[in-house]
């Protein structure tokens, strides 16, 4: 029996906006029993600023989440929580690998309730964090949206969580525009598929131009250095402080040391959904197509092969529940791909699907110019820096109070060469593999063409060109000439994951 297309609404999500809540995020919890949190979160900098968040935390009674009614409630609960546990975690001194039960014992229920990890993921910092400048004017411009809570308080670090709820918001109605287009395959309807095709790629376009917008109003120094530090997680950090994780101290003393990943763009299911909708397969970083060129893949002819664990797999366990089962839901009925492989001769068809590709290919490459300017260039100065003035001379960057704050952000030690992204694995070669793995469901030789090579049309010309140092499949920076310098254009280069 053919699986039924899934219905929105049994998933929460928006024929509108997508994976963003159905209805606006609450800017406070209703409940004055709850009061002493958000007096918490809403002088989250000033605490920060005069050290005393740590001191404040310990004195918090625990109090019980069996005064949250309604869903946006539990958002509300779950964004306070977790901007308050990373701001205790990563905000002075090193950083704390126990978190007190004040706040373990209600984050863990909220996460518990909402299906999410213990930490502040995508949908903290993003989907559920935000609201609308007017109410009668749309949230898919970046014109209409403010944060509810930063860490910093700073117009770079909203505009970085803005941007990612501006293409959510505008990549929304592409959702049921392509369940749509399921359901028209299913009927052999090329032409409404082809529209649908056609109309997803404009779409992708408008996503692209929107990232590029994050340049406008985020200094890629704050970010670096102010911003990113607060997103991390407690994988990978055994550099900057938290060899075991974090600990969530709930009374029992059973609690194990979790290793969560931090937030990630990986961790968006609107990106996610795309992917599967086109049938493109991720593998785990480093790993090749498993049949090129051989009889043997013609067993997956048409369709994206089972998947395997892999970083973007795993990031679906820090996505809400209702979204991951939705992606679930939606892997099971997808028959993009293998309707346009059928029907090769329909030119039209084969266009607006390869269209598709080209133009989320197209996105992913703006995301690796993001990655270069935000954090790999940002890494190498700081590594220059440290290594060509004394430490008294050396300036140091505005950071957290950690004073490993550089290591923790990249999950390495200062001299190590392998950068690490907020949600912990390497950034490079993770994001180009990406990249590369969108082109190949291409149908036509002029997009297999197209998709086949680096942006720049050439062989050994791709995005994030390194000059003088030398990016290695595995992520590694061999830095070349004698003072260790090196040259990348504004237009090269490295945020989180896509």
């Amino acid at each position: 029996m053919i699986p039924a297309i899934p219905r929105l609404e049994d998933y929460g999500i928006s024929p509108q906006h997508g994976f963003l809540p159905t209805e606006l995020p609450l800017q406070v919890l209703p409940d004055p029993y709850y009061s002493q949190w958000e007096a918490i979160v809403s002088n989250l900098q000033a605490l920060l600023l005069s050290r005393r968040l740590k001191g404040v935390v310990h004195q918090l009674p625990v109090l019980s989440t069996s005064r949250l009614q309604q869903p946006a409630e539990w958002r509300r609960a779950y964004v306070v929580l977790s901007f308050i546990t990373h701001a205790h975690i990563w905000g002075a001194g090193k950083p704390e690998e126990r978190v007190p039960p004040s706040l373990s014992i209600p984050f863990l229920k909220v996460c518990a309730k909402l299906e999410l990890p213990p930490v502040a993921t995508y949908s903290a910092v993003c989907l559920w964090n935000f609201k609308p400048i007017f109410h009668d004017e749309p949230i898919d411009s970046l014109d209409n949206l403010s944060t509810l809570v930063t860490y910093t308080g700073s117009l770079d670090e909203s505009w970085f969580y803005l941007v990612s709820v501006a293409i959510e918001a505008r990549g929304g109605p592409i959702i049921p525009l392509m369940l749509h287009a399921i359901a028209a395959a299913r009927i052999s309807d090329s032409s409404s598929v082809t529209q649908c095709l056609q109309i997803f790629a404009e779409r992708l376009d408008e996503l692209g131009a929107l990232l590029q917008k994050m340049y406008e109003n985020c200094d890629p120094h704050i970010f670096y250095h102010r911003i990113r530090p607060f997103l991390a997680g407690g994988k990978n950090m055994a550099d900057a402080g938290l060899p075991n994780g974090v600990l969530f101290d709930d009374g029992t003393g059973q609690q194990p040391f979790r290793q969560l990943g931090g937030g990630s763009n990986a961790q968006s299911s609107l990106i996610q959904f795309f992917d599967i909708v086109l049938g493109i397969e991720h593998r785990p970083t480093g790993e090749k197509p498993r049949y090129p060129n051989s009889s043997s893949e013609s067993e997956f002819e048409g369709q994206a092969p089972p998947s395997r664990h892999n970083f973007i797999h795993e990031m679906r366990s820090y996505m809400p529940g209702p979204h991951r089962r939705f992606l679930a839901h939606v892997s099971n009925v997808a028959n993009i791909r293998d309707f346009v492989e059928s029907h090769r001769s329909d030119r039209g068809l084969s266009i607006a699907f390869d269209a598709c590709l080209v133009m989320l290919r197209s996105l992913r490459d703006k995301h690796i110019q993001l990655v270069s300017r935000y954090i790999i260039v940002k890494s190498r100065e700081s590594r220059y820096t440290s290594r060509s003035l004394s430490p008294i001379s050396a300036p140091q960057p505005v950071r957290p109070h950690n004073a490993s704050a550089a290591s923790s952000i990249q999950g390495t030690k200062p001299g190590s060469k392998t950068l690490k992204g907020t949600g912990g694995t390497a950034l490079i070669p993770f994001l180009k593999q990406a990249r590369d793995e969108t082109g190949e469901p291409a149908i036509d030789a002029w997009a297999r063409r197209i998709l086949s090579n680096g942006p720049a049309g050439e062989e050994g010309q791709g995005f994030a060109a390194l000059g003088k140092i030398g990016e290695h499949k595995d992520g590694a920076i061999e830095i070349v000439g004698l003072a260790g310098t090196w040259a990348m254009d504004d237009s090269e280069g490295g945020i989180c994951h896509w």
